[in-house]
């Protein structure tokens, strides 16, 4: 269970990225984060992966404790937290295979992993490519893939890391359509079989109203909705795209 305990993140500027939240996600869930660009969907990520540490308040894991607690529990968090990024993040040049055994590095020493990886690491890769349905392009390289192809090696390589946490920022935003349900599905399918915990920040109101257990509305770094799929009907999405439109940035600073 993951839960923010009036988790707040105020730029220096004075802008508030993200105002005072507490939410609990239970092991399982499926989340998704809706909201307009701006809202603090990505910086809200970024703190749930320690890679920006809220300026005020706290992240916990049952069992674990605060992932702030020590440089080591922040380290162990990250290699159970999956990324998943809209622009793919691959390079270029290595295969399918290579990329996605980057997945793998963390769970290793700094030394070892100066060297080859063992090969029950590429065995969890190649597994990891078989369910997102590209074990045949395992030694393609990355540049000579689909966008749609790319964005599943980049799912392929979080659940090499075998993960108990996935964050994934608008991963199916520069997708089209068709190849961004398909993509969202296969996130989905595998969250679910694996019992993995998914936080994951979308536009696209269609795919939140199929795949999500629950969505959580942002607007100007506050939460104006959570709840239900059921529950997400046209007032409530007025409210949180329709609202941000009438606030001025200077709302958004500290008075």
């Amino acid at each position: 269970m993951l839960r923010l305990h009036e988790v707040a993140l105020i730029y220096p500027n004075g802008v508030r990225a993200v105002l005072p939240t507490s939410i609990t996600v239970p092991k399982g869930q499926f989340l998704v984060l809706l909201g307009p660009s701006g809202a603090g969907k990505s910086t809200l990520l970024r703190c749930l992966n320690g890679l920006v540490r809220p300026t005020q308040g706290d992240i916990t894991i049952e069992g674990w404790g605060s992932i702030f607690q020590s440089g080591r529990t922040l380290r162990e968090h990250r290699m159970r937290t999956g990324m998943i990024f809209q622009q793919h993040h691959l390079i270029d040049r290595l295969t399918a295979l290579q990329n996605v055994m980057i997945g793998r590095i963390g769970a290793h020493g700094t030394f070892r992993s100066l060297f080859p990886l063992p090969r029950s690491d590429r065995i969890v890769a190649l597994q990891s490519l078989e369910r997102v349905g590209l074990i045949e392009r395992a030694l393609d390289r990355a540049d000579k893939l689909s966008g749609g192809q790319q964005q599943r090696i980049g799912i392929a390589r979080a659940m090499a890391q075998r993960p108990q946490i996935v964050l994934a920022d608008e991963p199916v935003a520069s997708l089209d359509p068709a190849t961004g349900e398909k993509v969202l599905a296969d996130l989905h399918r595998i969250c679910r079989e694996d019992g993995i915990t998914a936080i994951v920040s979308l536009h696209q109101v269609d795919l939140a109203r199929r795949f999500a257990d629950r969505v959580i509305g942002l607007v100007n770094g506050r939460i104006v909705f959570d709840g239900s799929v059921s529950q997400l009907g046209q007032t409530t999405l007025d409210g949180i795209y329709l609202t941000s439109l009438s606030q001025t940035p200077k709302r958004q600073q500290w008075n």
